[in-house]
């Protein structure tokens, strides 16, 4: 069986930015770009984070494409 060749899935960059926006969200500072509502939900955050990385040209994985599911 073959070696599984892995490297890095995100970027340091990915994870300091990550690492930033858990701060703001504990210092109570963190805000949403929509609404401008403070962000509490640490799920929230890290989308933030990622999302800011990705636009800052950060090694991140593609968003998945499905939202919540209905019932």
């Amino acid at each position: 069986m073959a070696k599984k060749r892995g490297g890095r899935k995100y970027a340091k960059k990915a994870s300091a930015k990550v690492e930033k926006v858990m701060r703001e969200r504990k210092r109570g500072t963190l805000r949403s770009g929509g609404s401008g509502k403070k962000v509490r939900s640490r799920k929230q955050a890290i989308a933030i984070g990622l999302s800011e990385a990705r636009r800052a040209g950060a090694k991140v994985p593609r968003k998945r494409k499905g939202g919540r599911k209905k019932r």
